[in-house]
This record gives structure tokens, C-alpha cells and sequence, in this order.
């Protein structure tokens, strides 16, 4: 591979994977949604295997290459029909830096967007809020570590370990150069501490961030965590150009 991974040349946004993320601390919120609003947002030909929507407040304490930041993803449970492939599709992100907002939308095809969200904790409440065009689109809440968890209670209820993302990339004749989705899983996790208690969920509607599409039924427990992990690159599990 050349060195010249991605420009600019000589000091790429880019970087070469894999990357180690240390210090990650998340809020973990699932929430029941209406089926039918949640395969709305599904490339065909994926489809929703529930009704769960996963939402992730992150603070990345220590991560290489683009330093401490904070994101929010909003996930879907889904399917790719006659494989083996399922995990957590992602409709939504946003995040505070320039560089894993590039490489999430330029490797894996991720939806991401500059924004402000905060993971942050007042007094015995965890709150996580995502913050777009001044709009508060999403707050969470959860107490302040009261009952420990095992990681593996969320990921039963959603596969979020791996990420499914829908990559579109244009040619400069605006003709599709790259349509595919692509899977990604990260590496090397080591869980530090997990926590598990009430979640509380609020979104309000953004026409450029329409979470308010996945309306909120009912909220799950929130799971509180902290963890390091490596971001490899990912694979291309359908390509939509060859298959036409």
C-alpha cells in the first residue's frame, strides 16, 4: 500500500488502519421504535430484524491519530438476506472532529456529520446529550454507576460489535464509482467496567439530523461503559455495482 494513503499529501486526514481507541467511555440507550420507521432507513436489501433502536454517547478519552473528541451513532438491528451477515446499521452520526468524520464516511461509508455531542456526568446522573445546527436532537440519561453489568447483556439485544454502513462514493462525472455496504468490527476489546440502570430518552425533530423519524414506544435499561479498542478496516459484504 503507498504511502500516500489519502490527501492531503503529507499530512493525511486519513489515516492507515488499524488505530487503537483508549479511554472510551459510552452510554449505551435502547429504545422500542415503530418496524416499518426503522426498515425506512435500510438500503435494500437489508432488512430490520426488531424494533430496537441503539443509541451511543461517546467520549473518546484517548484515541490515535485524531485525539480526545466525542460522537453519538444511532443504530438499527439488521439483516443481510441468505448470510450470515447481521449487525448494527447505522443511519445517523455525528461527532466533534474534522478527522473521524472523514475516515468513517471515506473507509466504512458511515453517515457522518460535524456536530455537538456531549457525554458527560452531573453528580449521580450520566447524561449524554447530541447537539446539531444548535438543536438538542437527542438527550439520555441514566444513574451514576448502581448496579454492575456484563457488555454482553446489550450486545445479546443488539449485535452492535459489528457496524453495517451503506457506501456511496460518486466519480467526478457523478457517476457511482463505489456503491456498496460494508461490515466492520472492531478488535482487540477490552471492556475496564460496565454498568447497567434506567435510561431515559428525549429527541427532537432536526430536518438534517431526523432521528425524530424513529419515534421513542418505550426505553430499555441504559448500560454505562468504558472500554479500549482497535479500529481495523472493514469488508465489503454487497456490492451493488456488481450485482446489477
Amino acid at each position: 500500500m503507498s504511502e500516500d494513503f489519502s490527501t492531503p499529501l503529507g499530512a493525511p486526514l486519513v489515516p492507515k488502519l488499524p488505530i487503537r481507541f483508549r479511554d472510551t467511555t459510552i452510554l449505551s440507550v435502547p429504545y422500542q421504535t415503530d418496524l416499518g420507521a426503522a426498515a425506512k432507513f435500510l438500503p435494500e436489501p437489508l432488512e430490520a430484524v426488531s424494533d430496537t433502536v441503539l443509541l451511543h454517547f461517546y467520549r473518546m478519552g484517548d484515541p490515535e491519530w485524531f485525539g480526545p473528541h466525542f460522537e453519538f451513532a444511532v443504530q438499527i438491528d439488521a439483516l443481510l438476506p441468505d448470510s450470515e451477515v447481521r449487525g448494527a446499521y447505522s443511519p445517523l452520526l455525528m461527532l466533534t472532529t474534522d478527522g473521524g468524520l472523514a475516515t468513517g464516511r471515506e473507509i466504512y461509508g458511515q453517515p457522518k456529520k460535524l456536530g455537538e455531542p456531549r457525554l458527560e456526568v452531573r453528580g449521580d446522573l450520566v447524561v449524554g446529550l447530541a447537539v446539531r445546527n444548535g438543536i438538542e436532537v437527542a438527550a439520555a440519561t441514566t444513574v451514576y454507576k448502581q448496579r454492575a453489568a456484563q457488555i454482553g447483556e446489550l450486545t445479546d439485544l443488539v449485535p452492535f460489535t459489528t457496524n453495517l454502513n451503506y457506501k456511496f462514493i460518486p466519480g467526478a462525472d457523478g457517476e457511482a464509482v463505489v456503491s456498496q455496504l460494508t461490515a466492520r468490527s472492531f478488535q482487540d476489546v477490552l471492556v475496564h467496567e460496565c454498568w447497567r440502570g434506567p435510561g431515559t430518552v428525549e429527541i427532537r425533530a432536526n430536518a438534517q439530523f431526523p432521528l425524530h423519524l424513529l419515534p421513542v414506544k418505550s426505553v430499555g435499561e441504559a448500560y454505562y461503559w468504558r472500554a479500549d479498542f482497535t479500529l481495523p478496516f472493514g469488508a465489503v459484504v454487497h456490492d451493488y455495482l456488481q450485482s446489477d
